[in-house]
């Protein structure tokens, strides 16, 4: 194992783009998103000042920010077009090293640590091209090595995708069968009577025990803050706290299978994240709590809230000047399509067997991302046994 200079075995590569008739595809470091590309059609009078870099069929590229891991490598189809200066354009020495291998390390974190510690720039870090000129590659002297290392992970990075994409289909499946069953929320269009949001359930509020209470923070039992509503249904949280603040102060248990609302803060920016905690939980201040009424299958109400996101939102940024609040005036104009009780437990039914299976998916999920993770670091360092 041999560390090469990334220019040296990849040189710049990539052309300034000269006038040209017609349109032509542009990408953005933007526009590459979680492996999925989208492009614009520009003209050369159209094309923003960043859009400057003709690339070519066995190119690689790289975004050039911190924290930003995109990398793409230009085959037939994506021949000839035209991506943003955020991006570093090279041409693999293929008598070095194979470039699935270089593809593979530049998604890896030993690549992403080392290009990280090089961006410079207050607003937006990014590496310039002599820092990436400091970059070390670990590279097999076997190019067939290289190959086999690269086949290997490429395997498991392409499992890794089919089970995102089996999630997302079981995602896709449920919000399709709700539309089936209930319609639009937004719309309504099955003309179920509606309640106002507030009209639901039960409302409790939250709180933070004090910190200067040490004692409070040294149990087991979950604190629910908006930064553990990134899943759908919450089992635990990143802090907790002892029995001795539900004895010591006002902070309330909340029931299992409530429904947990962010009311406040900069996660309400871009999005309106709602959950359903398994287990009996406390929470913060910038959230809510419901615990539904007869009328509602709180399993109904968290796929109908996820429908009614955009109206959600639009509502929270009119209404609250800047502050992003989900507060009583949102909540007073919101209306909740209340079909019969028995159709929404018949799809909770249906949610609770798709969950099942969806958590069979991501356990497997979780097993792939392990392997890939362990294979790349021996592969990266030398130490995996062919």
């Amino acid at each position: 194992m041999k560390k090469l200079k990334l220019t040296d075995i990849a040189p710049y590569s990539g052309k300034r783009v000269k006038p040209f008739d017609g349109v032509k595809k542009y990408m953005s470091t933007g526009d590459f998103k979680n492996a999925g590309l989208n492009f614009v059609d520009v003209t050369f009078e159209s094309k923003p000042s960043r859009a400057d870099i003709l690339v070519s069929e066995g190119d690689i590229l790289f975004a050039k920010m911190a924290n930003t891991n995109k990398v793409l490598s230009i085959d037939k189809k994506l021949d000839g077009i035209i991506v943003s200066t955020g991006f570093s354009v090279h041409k693999v020495q293929k008598n070095i090293v194979h470039p699935n291998y270089l593809l593979q390390y530049l998604k890896h974190d030993y690549f992403q640590r080392q290009k990280n510690k090089l961006c410079t720039g207050a607003i937006q870090s990014a590496i310039s091209n002599s820092g990436i000129e400091k970059i070390f590659v670990p590279v097999p002297e076997n190019i067939s090595d290289q190959k086999v290392i690269a086949n290997i992970l490429s395997k498991v990075e392409s499992l890794i995708g089919q089970r995102k994409q089996t999630i997302s289909l079981l995602d896709e499946f449920l919000r399709c069968t709700f539309l089936e069953m209930f319609g639009d929320p937004v719309t309504n269009d099955k003309k179920c009577d509606t309640l106002p949001f507030n009209k639901v359930g039960h409302f409790q509020s939250g709180g933070t025990p004090s910190k200067g209470r040490p004692e409070f923070w040294e149990g087991i039992f979950p604190w629910v803050s908006p930064k553990d509503m990134k899943t759908t249904y919450i089992k635990d949280s990143q802090d907790h706290i002892s029995e001795l603040v539900f004895a010591e102060t006002r902070q309330k248990r909340i029931k299992p299978y409530s429904l947990l609302i962010v009311i406040r803060g900069m996660i309400l920016v871009h999005t309106f994240p709602v959950a359903i905690n398994i287990v009996e939980v406390a929470i913060n201040q910038d959230l809510k709590a419901i615990e539904p009424n007869e009328k509602f299958n709180v399993f109904y109400l968290l796929v109908c809230l996820n429908g009614l996101k955009r109206q959600i939102l639009d509502q929270i940024s009119s209404a609250s000047h800047g502050t992003k609040k989900f507060d009583s005036s949102v909540l007073n104009k919101l209306r909740i399509p209340v079909p019969p009780i028995e159709d929404q437990n018949q799809f909770a039914n249906i949610v609770r067997k798709t969950e099942t299976l969806k958590e069979k998916y991501q356990s497997s999920l979780r097993e792939l991302e392990n392997l890939y993770r362990s294979l790349s670091h021996q592969a990266f360092n030398g130490k995996l046994n062919f």
